[in-house]
């Protein structure tokens, strides 16, 4: 395997995450092709899983620009093209490999030539059963290792596509069961092709297992983020031996840690219009689906949508809170109309005469007058549909009181009152409460004070199921000593309340957006080499003198609270400026060189499934850090995802499609 010799992990190269990884497959996998081919175009076979990897970072135009004419499935009975080369990117499994050979041997291939590439390191055996074959041999143009097993979810976003980690490692039937250690050992050797794509060597850090004393036994629920950290290890190690110009001494940083850290994360409202959009709209992963007029203009039809990097406005906004999201857009619309001739135009419609100059600059602006209103009208449509359900589910007293439970402002009073008096709260949004409530007041629920909580929110059974479920996360299990009670603990550190503390320095001119992910603390301890030794081991000390980067020299320049203008006020109304009515373009320029000039990466992976507030963690604290921060989890999840997979820890015929919130 190679890698481009002006790469550089100390700040040569200035390319995000996902641009890394696109690049990969695009020039080190695709355009390697050429130089030994004859043929100018070539098939693309993928199975399900690396079809994935491709689809999260790379469009079908950049496959087609590399000389790829057909994207096919490994799977699926294919034509014949014997005059064709053709690329496989494929998992390194015994059933692809048996696929494979089926395709290229005999006397009559399917394909000229092979090149292959497989997805991670693949076994002695698969490579000698490839050898076996001597017809297929003379036909194999390349065979590599991209070790590449990741889905590159954002610019600074991964998962290792492991949905039922929560089942699977954390409950209690995960103890002794063979899908334990198979999810781990999978999700270790995915984890690590991250670092050979960015050419990194971590410093691996892990939480410890939360044993309270001796006399208590350590479960290997508690033991999964040591036992994955010690499986990335093994893995970087042998990248170090097996891989060309891999580092030999730490480049960055890597903190493992699972969902006990933070269990209200998931499941609290989040405010900001990312997180809104897929909590509340029901979208399939980016997906949105809207009505447009038809182009006859008699009707509407179905248009679907994909909210990512590449719509500018979306990227401008996605990590603004709804509130602020919606007076932009408005200021957008309004600005825009102003400035742009056309839109005047159009808005106008009163019958005066135009001008020849006047219809000259009408037709000169319209083309690009129509993307840019279709793109503002997409999101002006989101936010007002955003603020309707906020208004119909009374989101706002709902999250008033989430974020007065989790920072101490409320209490079992409060909650009773609440579910008393608020019947327009839907069943969900009780759910929600109670499991915040639960996280934080585990005592409550060793009596029968839980189950008449649960019973005054009209909870059903499989309700009961989401947060009783939640002790799963809660580290060693202390059944025995409280009677087989509750035994949730959210943070079995701290002593007398589990409500989190408010943030100095970073007061906000939005009400309910004081809460924060407790990873975006963890980051910023880790970022100055201030982790609890007792909490976080590391798997190899740094010796500062070895990496060029001292524990404490340049990373301790960094301030201790955002150095942003702080806001005041706590209202949603507060006029502000738009730069102007589509400036967003600019956020895609400016997004590629905002890597210049960072320090040693961090990387951060959450066992269990991550939140988009610990998404947006990472970006915010790339900007204050002066670090660029990858978040990896086992899957992204939104709230009714969440509660759903907490549900099925119990479930044992059941699918993610057959319980929904």
């Amino acid at each position: 395997m190679s890698f481009d010799s002006d790469a550089s992990s100390q700040g040569g190269d200035h390319r995000s995450f996902r641009q890394i990884t696109r690049d990969r497959l695009l020039f080190e996998m695709l355009r390697s092709t050429r130089k030994n081919s004859k043929s100018t175009w070539k098939v693309l076979i993928m199975d399900k899983f690396t079809v994935k990897i491709m689809s999260y970072a790379c469009k079908m135009a950049d496959i087609t620009e590399e000389g790829v004419s057909l994207v096919e499935d490994l799977y699926k009975r294919r034509q014949p093209l014997p005059s064709l080369d053709a690329i496989y990117f494929i998992q390194p499994t015994k059933e692809n490999i048996v696929m494979f050979l089926s395709d290229m041997s005999g006397r009559s291939p399917l394909y000229k030539k092979a090149y292959v590439f497989f997805s991670s390191p693949v076994h002695k055996e698969l490579v000698a059963q490839i050898k076996k074959d001597s017809s297929v041999l003379p036909r194999i143009g390349a065979l590599s290792e991209m070790n590449l097993e990741y889905f590159a979810i954002d610019s600074q976003g991964f998962t290792t596509d492991h949905e039922r980690a929560l089942e699977e490692l954390f409950s209690e039937n995960a103890e002794g069961s063979h899908k334990y250690n198979a999810c781990l050992n999978t999700m270790a050797t995915r984890i690590s092709t991250v670092f050979a794509s960015m050419r990194e060597f971590p410093r691996v850090h892990y939480r410890v297992a939360k044993t309270i004393d001796a006399s208590t036994m350590t479960t290997l629920r508690d033991l999964v983020p040591t036992k994955l950290a010690a499986g990335v290890w093994n893995c970087l190690a042998k990248y170090k031996t097996t891989i060309p110009e891999f580092p030999q001494t730490e480049t960055c940083e890597l903190l493992i840690v699972d969902r006990s850290i933070d269990q209200i994360a998931p499941i609290i409202h989040e405010w900001t219009y990312d997180a809104m959009c897929h909590d509340l709209l029901c979208m399939d992963g980016n997906k949105y689906v809207h009505e447009v007029p038809s182009k006859n203009g008699s009707a509407t039809e179905k248009k679907e949508v994909l909210l990512e990097d590449h719509d500018p406005v979306w990227l401008e906004l996605r990590h603004a809170h709804i509130a602020d999201a919606s007076e932009r857009l408005h200021d957008k619309m309004t600005h825009f109309v102003s400035k742009n001739k056309a839109a005047q135009l159009h808005q106008a419609r009163n019958g005066g005469e135009l001008s020849t100059r006047d219809l000259q600059k009408m037709v000169q602006a319209l083309p690009q007058y129509s993307d840019q209103i279709d793109k503002l009208s997409l999101h002006v449509e989101i936010a007002g549909k955003l603020n309707n359900i906020i208004r119909e589910q009374c989101l706002r007293d709902v999250g008033q009181l989430e974020q007065d439970l989790v920072f101490g402002d409320a209490g079992t009073k409060e909650l009773i009152n609440f579910l008393r008096t608020q019947l327009g709260v839907s069943r969900e949004n009780k759910l929600r409460l109670l499991m915040i409530y639960a996280a934080l007041n585990p005592e409550k629920f060793e009596s029968d004070k839980g189950a008449k909580l649960m019973q005054l929110a009209g909870l059903s059974d499989d309700d009961m199921i989401a947060v009783n479920n939640m002790r799963c996360l809660c580290g060693p299990d202390t059944k025995k000593s409280t009677g087989g009670g509750f035994t949730l603990k959210f943070d079995v550190h701290k002593k007398k309340h589990a409500h989190r503390k408010e943030r100095t320095g970073e007061e906000s001119a939005w009400a309910l957006s004081r809460f924060y992910p407790v990873l975006e603390e963890l980051i910023e301890k880790l970022s100055k080499g201030e982790l609890p030794k007792d909490e976080y081991n590391c798997m190899n000390d740094p010796s500062p003198s070895a990496h060029g980067l001292p524990t404490s020299s340049s990373l301790r320049t960094s301030p201790a609270h955002s150095m942003r203008s702080r806001r005041t006020g706590g209202t949603w109304a507060r006029p502000r400026g738009s730069d102007d009515g589509y400036s967003s373009d600019s956020v895609l320029k400016q997004a590629s060189s905002d890597f210049k000039k960072l320090g040693q990466r961090i990387f951060v992976f959450v066992i269990g499934g991550a939140t988009r507030s610990e998404l947006r963690a990472a970006h915010k604290l790339s900007s204050k850090l002066k670090r660029e921060v990858i978040l990896g989890s086992s899957s992204l999840d939104d709230p009714p995802q969440f509660i759903t997979k907490l549900k099925l820890m119990s479930a044992d015929e059941l699918t993610l499609d057959d319980l929904q919130i």
